[in-house]
């Protein structure tokens, strides 16, 4: 997932063909360490193909994962049918109260 987010990052930036040095430089400027063998993977599973039409692939897959008590959020522009079923569901919630504590019981007050 790191090596997407940067392969992503790099796209944003105008590189729309990033090698594994661009990749490893993205990751190492937050002290990430990832294998040149998984860079190469995703590289060449990418390579050729317009990333737009790569993501709408993928949300198209994710879309027929079914899911079971929870929904996939789906960014903005698509998933308007999987919101309206989400939405149609009440939202069960715990009727359990979290008890606070006063200044009192904490011996100091945080304001102070």
């Amino acid at each position: 997932m790191k090596i997407v987010a940067a392969y992503l990052l790099a796209d944003l930036g105008g590189n729309t063909h990033p090698s594994v040095e661009d990749i490893n430089a993205i990751l190492g400027s937050v002290g990430i360490e990832v294998e040149d063998e998984r860079i190469e993977l995703l590289l060449s599973q990418v390579k050729g193909k317009d990333l737009a039409e790569v993501i709408a692939s993928g949300r198209e897959k994710m879309a027929s994962i079914s899911s079971v008590g929870s929904a996939i959020p789906v960014a903005a522009g698509g998933g308007g049918a999987a919101s309206a079923a989400v939405a149609a569901e009440p939202v069960k919630e715990d009727k359990k109260e979290v008890e606070e504590e006063s200044e009192d019981e904490m011996c100091f007050s945080l304001f102070d």
